[in-house]
């Protein structure tokens, strides 16, 4: 059952930079109004409460057939959040808190939008270009064409990096730190010539988080945290654990029965929970995403806090791949019709920018509609269906 709800200056490297602007709370920008999500009734805002209901109902009926033991169901239009709410526990066992609004979830693959926003960040203040050579910042990153990599290719998915190193299970098992899988990274082969095809690849997300702490002189974590998550007040957010206990976070998998490589390496493991890898490992909520969401819908700002420039959000939910390749994604968002890891059903529009999660989650948002889903949960179901089924549900609940 369910819990309803209506609801300065820094260093980056050796030289300060000053923050004063985009990123800082109070920055407002005169062109790019924008308001911080209120509590509302769906009827409020066009849409229909009996229809959310039913995308309520789908996750219902998952939870009771066992395929998922926690999900919750974040659903806002036009600045107000309409529905936050939670299903199941936050782990299989007797006893376990229910979930409910503050129940953070690991959200695998939709970290790597964030990450591609730590990089945003730092194009707003002039410290690199997307069409900058990655090997301008990581100049070992040489052979195999590696040369004609830009930072853009890295985030939209046609630089020829792999997904995952063929030592990657290995890695994982002898628990290595993340800098030896950029040391692989940076030595690995390319599946095919920049530019010329597109394959989604976790490893050149990691090269931008690479990026990112070689130019900030911080690790990413904190980066995102300083410049992102603080400045938005989402408070349930972070890459890692940064601090917080396994026992606090949603489980994933509907079974607390796990195989012994599991237990050492697997994605409840303390090892991979608090890696922090930039490709999937951060942890939030619903609402916390929900107002990430709400930012690039306002163009990068939420309410007074302005976090990216106009442009920089634009940019990050338009296509950025050449059209003969027939795979449109953004700068780290995927985009309704992308290839892969696009859930968001059928009834949004193709403007619809968002992303999803191997351990069952999704988040999008509808520049057309005004409309954001945000459904998390802790296993993967039927290739993406039922975060299918759930996003077209609360797309129909648009009346007006």
């Amino acid at each position: 059952m369910g819990c309803t709800g209506w609801y300065g200056t820094t260093t980056f490297g050796a030289a300060p930079v000053s923050l004063a602007g985009p990123g800082q709370v109070g920055y407002t920008h005169p062109m790019s109004p924008a308001t911080t999500l209120t509590p509302g009734k769906p009827a409020d805002v066009g849409l229909s409460a009996a229809v959310l209901e039913r995308a309520a109902g789908l996750l219902n009926h998952a939870l009771d057939a066992n395929r998922i033991s926690a999900a919750s169901l974040t659903v806002a239009r036009h600045g107000r959040l309409v529905l936050s709410q939670g299903f199941g526990a936050q782990r299989p066992e007797p006893g376990a808190r229910p979930i409910d609004a503050d129940s953070t979830f690991l959200l695998a693959s939709i970290t790597k939008p964030v990450t591609a926003s730590a990089i945003m960040l730092l194009v707003d203040r002039g410290l690199i270009s997307l069409d900058d050579p990655v090997q301008l910042h990581i100049p070992e990153f040489v052979g195999w064409d590696k040369s004609k990599i830009h930072v853009r290719d890295v985030l939209s998915h046609i630089s020829g990096m792999p997904d995952m190193l063929p030592q990657n299970t290995r890695l994982r098992q002898a628990h290595a730190p993340i800098s030896r899988f950029v040391d692989g990274a940076i030595n690995t082969r390319l599946l095919f010539r920049p530019h010329t095809d597109f394959r989604y690849q976790s490893k050149g997300i990691l090269l931008a988080a690479e990026i990112v702490e070689r130019i900030t002189g911080q690790r990413l974590r904190d980066f995102e945290e300083q410049v992102i998550f603080a400045p938005l007040g989402m408070t349930n957010s972070f890459l890692g654990l940064q601090g917080r206990a396994i026992e606090e976070l949603v489980w994933c998998t509907p079974s607390m029965q796990q195989s012994a490589q599991a237990e050492r390496w697997g994605q409840n493991s303390p090892y991979w929970r608090d890696f922090g890898c930039p490709w999937g490992g951060m942890h939030s909520t619903g609402e916390d995403l929900t107002v990430l969401l709400n930012c690039m819908l306002g163009a990068g700002a939420y309410g007074d806090t302005r976090i990216f420039s106009h442009a920089a959000a634009t940019a990050m939910v338009s296509d950025q791949n050449p059209a003969h390749l027939g795979s449109p994604w953004g700068i780290g968002w995927a985009l309704r019709d992308s290839r892969v890891w696009s859930f968001f059903g059928e009834q949004v529009s193709a403007a619809t920018f968002g992303h999803v999660g191997a351990t069952g989650t999704v988040a999008w948002a509808d520049p057309e509609s005004g409309l954001s889903c945000v459904c998390l949960t802790n296993m993967m179901v039927e290739s993406g269906a039922l975060l299918r089924r759930v996003s077209n549900t609360v797309a129909a609940a648009v009346e007006g």
